[in-house]
């Protein structure tokens, strides 16, 4: 597909300030291409890895709890494909929402939108051609699961507009960037079970936690323009507050490997899954130790490493699945 043609070609100089230096977007995209890109945040993909890996806790939590199956190789996959898509298309949604936000914001106004790389024409046509290439992922699973991906959209709709009304945006992040858990497992076992619940409760915690620590970047400028978020509400309690999300995220993901394993009486197996949430748990401490809320740079790092920080459990949920 061709883009809209109403845009002038992006410069090479149109890079949005926040993303990482030489990322493959400004060094290798075709130049037409770029704005685009940036609009879905292809050049950092760390929102890809987010909204990806409580998929990837659910299959292999989900494959301790009934076994993995051979469709489970897909559905791994095709989360990843999903995930890169609607992130991009709730990314898109997100800056033509907020173009006059982060028109006033320093991080955001280099984004393609407020820096008129993009008109918002332009964006709904982006935004609609990711929306259809995820669809045709979704259709792919059972109902239950195309069920569950279609009433994500009113989470994805709505969260833009959080930061207007509520000083806790970020839950509403949370609903919507682990919905995955949910659905993955329904992909997998046709079913939510409790387990399950309780893994996307884990994540909406885990969102709270990474979520306000990227928000303390825009404090300032978010006072002046009004813009709410859990950064401005704890202020010099953030720290006891991101300590509080932590351990929070630490019970309810125990509680969920707990639950998937121990009715059965998989012992071995619910040890090394435990295992693996006490290794994220050290990660994030390490990270605490590191961060420093009243600089922006400790923020962006200590929020990106939580894609390691996820990713850290899956091997150890994978293995017990298979001791099982």
């Amino acid at each position: 597909m061709s883009l809209p043609p109403e845009l002038p070609e992006a410069d090479p100089a149109g890079v949005v300030a926040d993303a990482p230096k030489g990322n493959w977007v400004d060094l290798y995209a075709p130049a037409a291409a770029r704005p685009y890109l940036r609009l879905s945040r292809a050049d950092r993909p760390i929102g890809t890895w987010l909204l990806l890996i409580p998929c990837l806790w659910a299959i292999a939590l989900a494959g301790g709890a009934s076994g993995f199956r051979g469709w489970d190789l897909w559905l791994a996959a095709s989360c990843g494909v999903g995930a890169f898509l609607m992130r991009g298309a709730g990314c898109t949604w997100n800056d033509i929402t907020d173009r006059d936000i982060d028109a006033a914001v320093a991080r955001t106004r280099s984004r393609p939108i407020p820096s008129g790389q993009v008109s918002v024409r332009a964006a709904l046509v982006w935004m609609a051609v990711q929306a259809f290439f995820a669809a045709g992922i979704l259709f792919s699973y059972n109902w239950l699961a195309v069920g569950l991906g279609i009433a994500s959209l009113g989470l994805v709709a709505i969260y833009p507009f959080a930061k207007r009304f509520t000083w806790w945006p970020q839950v509403f992040l949370g609903l919507a960037f682990n919905w995955g858990a949910l659905l993955a497992w329904a992909a997998h076992a046709g079913e939510v079970p409790l387990a399950a619940v309780l893994l996307y409760a884990a994540g909406i915690a885990w969102t709270l936690y990474y979520d306000t620590i990227y928000a303390h970047q825009d404090r300032e400028d978010d006072a002046m323009i009004g813009v709410k978020s859990t950064a401005r509400l704890f202020g010099r309690q953030s720290r006891a507050w991101l300590w509080a999300f932590f351990v929070l995220t630490m019970l309810l993901f125990g509680a969920a490997v707990v639950v998937a394993h121990a009715a059965e009486g998989r012992v071995l197996a619910l040890v090394v899954a435990i295992g693996g949430v006490w290794a994220m748990g050290w990660h994030i401490q390490w990270q605490m130790r590191r961060l420093d809320l009243d600089d922006p740079a400790s923020c962006l790092a200590v929020f990106r490493s939580n894609r390691n920080a996820g990713l850290i459990p899956v091997p150890f949920l994978a293995i017990a699945a298979w001791l099982g």
